[in-house]
């Protein structure tokens, strides 16, 4: 039997997004249901949010994400192969995201796998890739969130569809001689399944919103900090802080309580909405390209929603 090469550790080589140009702001949706801007900001942080149009799907948006990442690490598609999707929101089941995304990338027979962790799912998808390089079982893998929430939400529910949007952000992972990706921390909270689910195929998303704000603002901080731990980093020395961005009130809370002063804490949710698995890298790479933040330095990602999951890791922003 013949040992593959071991990668010492693994890194973030690039990221990439991708947000529909719809625009959907509070004042658009006061028109069809009781709310209204204050209500929504007040509530959740959120001024706007985008939504795809019936003719755009989740393969589109992550395909689109993806290519962005692919060409800013200065890989080919011939470089990857291992592509991982992220998501809870698929149309239907069967085929999966990874399979159909890789494809139109024109990349030839790469392992492919979607991750349902809901809104935790980046996190364990880069988890499961940053494992898979060091392991020797890919070199490169191209991770995707993506998901198309309009197509779950129900419109004239105000406890939801003032909250979620669509979008996608993508990450190509590959090998490094000193770790870029520190150990991922992951759980679950089952016994709280129900707080956010679809019942069957004809419900949309049902979402107990205060038992949800309880659970990640007395849960959470604790694993952040213990994500810090294993990677031998102190808070203090955390460039950025990139929770998802479930709701401006969760991601304020938690990192008062993380106590990363220096960190610039990522806000995407005021203009993007909550876009579930896409909103991590989705908000690094609106950071990165806003210069927010520098290459070099070390942020802390945090994936928490359905199921009710979490993971979160320490990274070095490429």
């Amino acid at each position: 039997m013949k040992i593959p090469d071991i990668a010492p550790g693994s890194k973030i080589l690039a990221f990439g997004h991708y947000q529909p140009a719809n625009v959907v702001t509070n004042d658009d949706l006061a028109k069809s249901m009781d709310t209204n801007d204050e209500w929504i900001q007040s509530r959740v942080g959120i001024k706007e949010r985008r939504v795809a149009p019936d003719g755009e799907s989740l393969e589109d948006m992550a395909t689109i994400a993806g290519g962005k990442a692919l060409a800013a690490s200065g890989l080919s598609p011939e470089d990857v192969d291992l592509v991982i999707v992220a998501t809870c929101t698929l149309e239907t089941q069967i085929p999966n995201a990874s399979a159909v995304v890789a494809h139109r990338l024109g990349i030839k027979a790469p392992g492919a796998f979607d991750v349902n962790a809901a809104c935790a799912g980046f996190c364990y998808a880069l988890g499961a890739a940053s494992n898979a390089v060091r392991a020797g079982s890919a070199r490169h893998v191209l991770v995707i969130g993506a998901e198309k929430l309009s197509q779950w939400v129900d419109w004239t529910d105000r406890a939801t569809a003032v909250i979620f949007a669509d979008g996608a952000g993508a990450a190509v992972v590959g090998p490094s001689g000193t770790p870029g990706i520190g150990p991922v921390v992951w759980g679950s909270s089952g016994d709280k399944a129900d707080a956010i689910l679809i019942e069957d195929r004809t419900k949309f998303l049902h979402q107990e919103g205060q038992t949800v704000f309880r659970w990640a603002t007395t849960t959470l901080h604790p694993v952040a900090l213990e994500a810090c731990s294993r990677a031998g980093v102190d808070p203090s020395e955390l460039a950025a802080f990139v929770p998802h961005q479930a709701n401006l009130r969760i991601i304020e809370a938690i990192a008062r309580k993380l106590g990363a002063d220096k960190a610039v804490i990522a806000r995407d949710i005021v203009h993007a909405g909550n876009t579930s698995a896409a909103s991590i890298p989705l908000a690094l790479s609106r950071m990165l390209e806003r210069g927010e933040v520098r290459s070099g330095g070390l942020a802390l990602v945090l994936g928490f929603g359905a199921g009710l999951t979490y993971a979160g890791q320490v990274i070095e922003i490429p």
